[in-house]
């Protein structure tokens, strides 16, 4: 047996260990956030207030399940990328960087650049977590996720991307991708998080986004010229990690400081 089959199997022996469903097996189109969403129907008022309870019941189950999990980073992208991608290449170079590092590689736990990043922290020996999400068009987990909870409602996931997360790294990526970068922004921006960095890969496919939030969004004045240093953009997936480990570092040195 080669020493590459064997760590393979290796890696294989160490995926699945704790993954967590928040939901009962059902069909892919029953989508609990989408009647949630949807205009009011008859009974809204009892079934509105028993759905909150089944909220509740997520939050829960995705505090106590990531409760303790230890330095993190998020790291998102299209769940479309192609192994053969540039973008899959450098996102398995940020996992298995952050888990080299002792960080822990946070994704959405699909397919794409979420199962690249996936796959460099767990093939690096490091702790590889999935927070799924309830979609009509996507199975489940990937396979190189070690640690992963399944969602019903959007809104509780993003929560715990951003709670258990001490920085965002974004890789190319579609409407999702947008989502939860201009979700964090915003909260950067109002600083509801703080000292939490951002960082973009990609200066080809984002450089028309930054192109338009500079020379249009703050031209306009509809955000302040400060609010563009709220990220970074890079071409290097090494940098991007540097830039977040350095904050992560930062951040211990000042917890340190006001405790002592």
């Amino acid at each position: 047996m080669d020493h590459k089959r064997k760590s393979e199997e290796n890696a294989q022996a160490g995926r699945k260990v704790h993954v967590e469903a928040s939901w009962p097996n059902k069909q892919p189109d029953e989508q609990l956030d989408r009647y949630l969403l949807e205009s009011p129907q008859e009974d809204v008022t009892h079934s509105d207030v028993w759905r909150v309870l089944r909220i509740q019941s997520e939050f829960v189950s995705g505090f106590g399940s990531l409760a303790g999990l230890g330095p993190a980073v998020s790291v998102f992208g299209s769940a479309r990328t192609e192994p053969e991608s540039i973008y899959y290449k450098q996102a398995y170079h940020v996992g298995q960087r952050l888990a080299q590092a002792g960080a822990i590689t946070i994704t959405g736990g699909g397919p794409g650049t979420m199962e690249a990043a996936n796959k460099g922290a767990s093939e690096a020996g490091g702790t590889s977590v999935g927070l799924g999400i309830e979609l009509p068009f996507e199975t489940g987990l990937n396979s190189w996720v070690n640690r992963g909870i399944n969602f019903r409602y959007f809104f509780v996931r993003k929560t715990m991307f951003v709670k258990y997360s001490q920085g965002f790294i974004v890789l190319p990526g579609g409407f999702g991708t947008l989502d939860e970068l201009f979700e964090a922004l915003t909260l950067v921006q109002t600083q509801k998080i703080t000292g939490f960095p951002i960082v973009l890969v990609g200066t080809e496919y984002w450089g028309g986004l930054v192109g338009w939030l500079t020379d249009v969004v703050a031209k306009e004045r509809t955000i302040s010229p400060k609010d563009l240093d709220l990220f970074h953009l890079t071409d290097d997936p090494d940098e991007a990690v540097d830039i977040v480990l350095r904050n992560m570092v930062k951040d211990k040195e000042k917890k340190s400081a006001s405790r002592s």
